[in-house]
Parts: structure tokens; sequence; C-alpha cells
């Protein structure tokens, strides 16, 4: 791979990551679908422990998006991507902020990873990991107060 072509995957890639969080960030559902594989894998922050496939993932999306008023915030913070011909994989720190329906505000920093291939030409996520640390002092809470 020449170095011209490893910064033009980067910067697809980086693209294909702000235009799936301006697709979270406005709550479309279908956007935010457009951007994963069919056969996504993903390990999101709510149960279960994993969701195979676009159509079990979108379900969750669905289900999260009504649960806050008006748009969602969501900063992306230290992206990093490697990439070769047709793999690559992102990490970041993620934020999350907003009004919920219950009217609980919430503001939380995730640690993300997202892992893409070109298919048919195009880069998609094909697994997605996002999580939070917890305590191990026996609590096991979430730490939720942690900043990057």
């Amino acid at each position: 791979m020449t170095v011209k072509h490893k910064a033009s995957d980067q910067a697809e890639i980086r693209q294909l990551i702000d235009r799936w969080a301006e697709s979270l960030r406005s709550k479309n559902v279908n956007a935010v679908m457009s951007h994963y594989a069919p056969d996504i894998v993903a390990f999101d922050l709510a149960p279960p422990l994993q969701y195979r496939g676009a159509d079990t993932y979108r379900k969750n999306w669905k289900a999260w998006f009504p649960t806050f008023r008006g748009s969602i915030g969501y900063e992306i913070r230290d992206l990093r991507i490697a990439a070769s011909d047709d793999v690559a994989f992102c990490h970041s720190f993620n934020r999350i902020t907003g009004r919920r329906t219950d009217d609980e505000k919430t503001d939380v920093w995730v640690r993300a990873t997202f892992c893409c291939c070109k298919i048919d030409g195009k880069w998609k996520i094909v697994h997605e990991h996002q999580s939070v640390p917890f305590y191990m002092d026996g609590s096991y809470r979430a730490a939720l107060d942690l900043t990057p």
C-alpha cells in the first residue's frame, strides 16, 4: 500500500466515523445503520453481551434514541486509525450528553473501538465495542466519573 493510498483510506474511515456520529446525534436510525456491514457484531453499553447482525442491532438504536429529548450530544476525542488495504481499526474516547425523557441529564465518557472492512469498495463497520470501565474494589460500579 502506498502512503498516499493509506492516507486516503484513513480519511475515508474518519469520514465514516464522523457521518456515523452525526447520524447518532440526529437520532436517525437508518443513517446510523447505513454505516454497518450486514453481519455487524457489536459489544454495546446496554445488554446483551453482544448484538449479531444489523437487524438485531437496529432494534437497540430504535429503543435507545426515543429515551432522549431532542438531539444527542456525541463528541469524539483522540480518534486513532490504523488501516491496511481492506481492514482497519479505530479507537477513541467518546462523550455522550443530553437530556433524557425522564429529565435525567446524561454526561458520560465511553471507550470506543470500531473495526472496519472495505466491502465492495466502501468502508463499513463490522465490529463495534463501546464500554465504560468499572471499579474493581468489590462494588463493581461503573466508573462514570472518569474523563480523558
